[in-house]
């Protein structure tokens, strides 16, 4: 039987148990999702759903992802603490912020401005401050922050967008849904000297399309 808290939802720990059997295994980031109040990342006729295994609609027809998922892909990046990480497609900021405990600072670029400004409230809410939140064309990247060590992408794109490939540091990682979008294979690649190594398929999933100037079009 589920905990329950105070308002009648399902508590953090019921959301780590279901991230583990999933299959993740990173205490960190179990730590970090413990620590990380997802009710305070999601709408707010939402947060009775918030600690249940599932994506959440936001605005402009988005869904947040399935924390079991967000957290496989995040695992895949084998982050230790000290990484410069690049996040593609911010919404509400839970991903982010689960990023910004793993990780010595993130940049997030969200392509729609008023779910940017939203999730830096919640990232402020929440004391997150080593994330800058930006609003921008996530298939450029952001080539004056890099190179990074590690890239996540949050929507998909039958191939790695070649800015993204190129802003990310020699031997460094990068996770993102390659398929035409509602279909996909999550992807662990490794930066290597010539361009990208394709290393693992984490999981299978569905997710939004990537749009942009090397994704598909608005």
């Amino acid at each position: 039987m589920n905990a329950v808290d105070a308002t009648g939802s399902t508590s953090a720990e019921d959301l780590v148990r279901a991230v583990r059997a999933a299959g993740v295994r990173d205490e960190r980031l179990l730590q970090a999702m413990r620590e990380t109040p997802r009710a305070g990342f999601v709408p707010a006729g939402h947060t009775a759903d918030a600690y249940q295994d599932d994506p959440i609609p936001i605005a402009h027809e988005q869904v947040t992802t399935q924390p079991s998922l967000s957290a496989r892909m995040i695992e895949g990046l084998g982050l230790t603490g000290d990484e410069h990480v690049l996040e593609i497609g911010t919404g509400l900021g839970f991903q982010t912020a689960l990023l910004a405990r793993m990780a010595a600072d993130v940049v997030s670029v969200e392509r729609w401005p008023d779910l940017a400004r939203q999730a830096r409230r919640n990232l402020a809410r929440h004391g997150v401050r080593n994330v800058d939140v930006l609003v921008g064309d996530g298939s450029c990247g952001v080539p004056d922050r890099a190179p990074y060590d590690a890239v996540i992408v949050s929507a998909a794109f039958p191939d790695v967008p070649p800015p993204l490939v190129e802003q990310v540091r020699p031997g460094g990682r990068l996770v993102q849904p390659i398929g035409p979008g509602g279909q996909e294979e999550v992807v662990l690649f490794r930066r290597t000297a010539t361009g990208l190594e394709r290393r693992q398929v984490l999981t299978l999933a569905r997710f939004v399309r990537l749009h942009g100037r090397y994704g598909f079009s608005p």
